[in-house]
């Protein structure tokens, strides 16, 4: 039974990744599919279907935007410094788990601070 709690967990994370993107996939499905009707019947494809279905791709030849880099870094930055704190609080019970736990938040603190510095960079280049 003991095993349950750890599983349920785990299912759980993924239960919350896998189901958006399912849907996600079954709702472009049924669009496609509702296109390919349409296209098949000679109907016109309106520009707000056009400019709908290409709202979510992103470009790849394009640069990322300085903002993004900011809020991107912004969020490393804040993962790492949970890490700190669940450290700082564990080692109020163990004092040996601050140095790991501090050892470990240091990796996105410093993606995060790469970002925010990528994102002044570009802000003053552009």
């Amino acid at each position: 039974m003991e095993i349950l709690i750890p599983l349920g967990f785990f299912a759980m994370i993924a239960a919350l990744v896998i189901a958006p993107r399912y849907f996600k996939s079954q709702e472009r499905q049924k669009m496609a599919e509702t296109l390919r009707v349409a296209i098949e019947k000679g109907q016109p494809l309106p520009a707000e279907v056009i400019d709908a279905m290409s709202s979510n791709v992103r470009s790849p030849g394009l640069p990322p935007s300085p903002q993004r880099d900011l809020r991107t870094g912004i969020i490393w930055l804040g993962v790492g410094i949970g890490f700190a704190a669940l450290g700082a609080v564990l080692s109020f019970e163990e004092p040996d788990a601050l140095f790991p736990c501090l050892g470990l938040a240091t990796f996105p603190i410093f993606i995060g601070l790469a970002f925010i510095a990528l994102g002044l960079l570009n802000k003053s280049r552009s």
